[in-house]
């Protein structure tokens, strides 16, 4: 198997959730590879920060504002997307996040924010990408970034409905290759799990940023996203676990 970035220099992708960690790493490795990359994020200043960063490469950053918790933001930047830089041929759900509380003294709000954010930012974000490459009948790729929490139950307190959130990720991806194989539509999807990955997620969800895990970087996420994308176009990698030793 011949693994080649080739197909996709000079074409779109979508990343959720640029600004920091695993989701500036993934961009920073799409534009190295030639991709003209859409970064979404609150923090737009970050994502136009990492552009200038990136100036020098062969693809090119955009960013654009988008709350992954509200519809029509997502909405709004995916259709700005679409008018400015062309039809999508790659969009990586990697916004996410975890608000630390317990399940029986939890915060309703806090939950609320993080479904809104892990599983509907998700998937509306899935459906406007995937109309648009129907449309096109682009050859596409869609990638989950889930977790190994969306496989296994861990004993670790605080993690309330985030592993709950993970697990619907894991079934989303399955039902999302079932519904677009019934389209007969070629697209790609895959689910990319890492173990714990050292960035600012943890300190941002109130949780200790040290623990004794073995340790990914966000670096680590990217190689897999590229991997995944670099495929040939009949070969779809359904599910990818990377975990530290």
């Amino acid at each position: 198997m011949v693994l080649s970035m080739e197909r996709f220099q000079g074409k779109v992708a979508v990343v959720t959730g640029a600004s920091a960690g695993i989701g500036a790493s993934i961009v920073e490795d799409l534009v190295k590879n030639g991709v003209i990359v859409a970064g979404l994020a609150r923090r737009i200043n970050r994502v136009e920060d990492l552009a200038k960063k990136l100036s020098n490469k062969k693809g090119k950053l955009h960013a654009f504002k988008c709350d992954m918790t509200k519809e029509e933001e997502i909405k709004e930047a995916i259709g700005q997307v679409i008018e400015k830089l062309g039809p999508i041929h790659i969009l990586v759900n990697n916004a996410g996040l975890m608000q630390e509380a317990t399940l029986i003294n939890g915060d309703t709000q806090a939950w609320k924010t993080t479904l809104d954010t892990n599983i509907l930012g998700l998937c509306i974000a899935t459906r406007e990408v995937v109309q648009n490459m129907k449309a096109n009948n682009t050859l596409g790729h869609i990638i989950h970034i889930n977790s190994v929490l969306g496989h296994k139950i861990m004993d670790f307190p605080g993690l309330n409905v985030y592993p709950a959130t993970k697990y619907a990720v894991t079934c989303l991806a399955g039902s999302l290759m079932s519904e677009l194989k019934h389209e007969k539509l070629r697209i790609k999807v895959t689910s990319i799990s890492p173990g714990y990955v050292k960035t600012e997620f943890q300190a941002v969800a109130g949780l200790p940023n040290e623990t004794p895990i073995p340790a990914l970087y966000g670096p680590d996420v990217a190689d897999a996203v590229i991997y995944a994308l670099s495929t040939p176009p009949h070969v779809n990698v359904n599910e990818v676990t990377v975990e530290a030793i």
